[in-house]
């Protein structure tokens, strides 16, 4: 059986079609592995950077001290020390408005997110995050903003004990200097 031009012209389109079909399909499993990817390397990049913020205060006897000082005090700590506690307590507040971004855009999981509600609803608290806050808030973007004012507004059911020191043990515990 001989095929005419025209039937190999149809074969050939069927065998085209089927090719298209198939590419296609391969580049839908090469996006959604690229997806997933990404998504892994945002929350791997959310992760690093918060470590490191709490490995550099968490590392350093003067930071730790200026950190706790900042979140306890009512009044603002000498200028030098103020400038690095607004300074230093804003970098890890761009850090969470990071996660949020990404959390609302779908690219990380909303269990990170979760686990920010938990801290914001507790740090916030402290005089320190509220003069903080009074005075970075405009400085952030506006749905990260109101976002951390209802969880700060909600507070958290988990307890930091960390955090809730009250001012005489405070004062009566030895410095971290």
């Amino acid at each position: 059986m001989k095929l005419k031009l025209k039937q190999w012209a149809s074969v050939a389109e069927i065998i085209g079609a089927v090719a298209v079909v198939i590419s296609l399909i391969y580049v839908g499993i090469q996006v959604h592995d690229s997806a997933g990817a990404v998504r892994s390397a945002a929350a791997n990049d959310t992760n690093a950077a918060l470590q490191a913020w709490y490995m550099e205060v968490g590392s350093d006897r003067e930071t730790s001290s200026l950190i706790w000082r900042g979140l306890m005090s009512e009044e603002a700590l000498p200028d030098e020390e103020e400038f690095q506690y607004l300074m230093m307590t804003h970098a890890v507040f761009l850090s969470f408005q990071n996660s949020y971004l990404l959390a609302q855009e779908g690219t990380i999981d909303q269990e990170l997110l979760s686990s920010l509600h938990t801290t914001i609803g507790n740090i916030n608290q402290l005089p320190g995050m509220k003069r903080y806050w009074r005075q970075r808030r405009t400085y952030l973007h506006a749905g990260f903003a109101e976002w951390v004012d209802r969880q700060s507004a909600e507070g958290s059911d988990i307890t930091m004990d960390l955090y809730r020191l009250d001012a005489d043990a405070a004062t009566e515990a030895e410095p971290l200097q």
